[in-house]
């Protein structure tokens, strides 16, 4: 299986790292392809795939295309390298706000599309992501991708009405974490723990606590209550926090990535 990329950024660089790490493919059977020499030069360091000249050499070489630019400049690949893009070659796309029948107009011609909405754990095999399809991927092509993109995370096939919503769900809310943790290192840091050992601890925490969600299939409530001894410290710090409308404001921060991505 060969595997291209037009758009080399954070995004496209993760997935290759997720495929390389998930032994999916070979660098080898890997050429990519951007716009910066900068951002190219970074990858091919890292991860040592072939590079191509352009867009056009991806496009020819690639039973999976990936593409991962910027919204605004979608369309604008996409119809250049509609020519170089064979009948057979599933086009996977990485961008919100781009509707399946946008691309197809791209394009100018039938072409078999999957929208990807991935997060930047993919880089460490614990990626989380919808995916949809457009009528022209079989259920066998279907298959084929959802057992790659498997192989570096979660993937779950949804409408496509809902895969923007993943995006403000999945895609960005790692930022959202990332600050917890953060938060949640400097508290450690000021009750006199070194910063490293706070950093350690925190990551393994939020880390054991998905974990234990997801394993044990219990609803988030239910296990919060299970650590909120009656008259506990626990449950002063969850006080604390809903006072601050600690999860109003989760909220609130999801639907503003809803409504950002409903601009582009």
């Amino acid at each position: 299986m060969k595997i291209g990329f037009i758009g080399l950024g954070n995004i496209g660089a993760s997935v290759i790292g997720g495929i390389l790490r998930g032994k999916l493919a070979d660098k080898n059977d890997i050429v990519g392809y951007d716009i910066s020499t900068t951002t190219t030069n970074s990858v091919k360091s890292q991860y040592g795939i072939r590079i191509a000249a352009d867009g056009h050499e991806a496009a020819r070489f690639a039973d999976i295309l990936f593409v991962a630019v910027k919204p605004q400049h979608v369309a604008g690949v996409l119809s250049e390298i509609s020519p170089d893009v064979r009948e057979n070659t599933i086009v996977v796309n990485i961008a919100v706000s781009k509707s399946i029948a946008e691309l197809n107009e791209a394009f100018g011609r039938p072409v078999k599309i999957v929208r990807l909405m991935p997060n930047t754990p993919v880089l460490v095999g614990e990626g989380c992501m919808g995916v949809c399809r457009n009528e022209y991927v079989t259920d066998e092509e279907m298959a084929r991708c959802m057992e790659l993109f498997n192989g570096f995370g979660l993937a779950v096939e949804i409408a496509e009405k809902f895969i923007d919503d993943v995006a403000g769900v999945c895609a960005s809310s790692p930022a959202y974490v990332f600050m917890f943790l953060e938060a949640l290192a400097d508290s450690a840091v000021a009750a006199g723990i070194p910063r490293r050992e706070s950093y350690t601890l925190v990551a393994q925490t939020v880390l054991g606590s998905a974990k234990l969600m997801l394993e044990t299939g219990k609803h988030p409530g239910e296990l919060k209550d299970m650590i909120c001894s009656p008259g506990g410290t626990t449950i002063e710090g969850v006080r604390v926090l809903e006072e601050h409308a600690f999860r109003g404001t989760v909220i609130d921060a999801v639907k503003a990535t809803f409504d950002k991505a409903k601009q582009l």
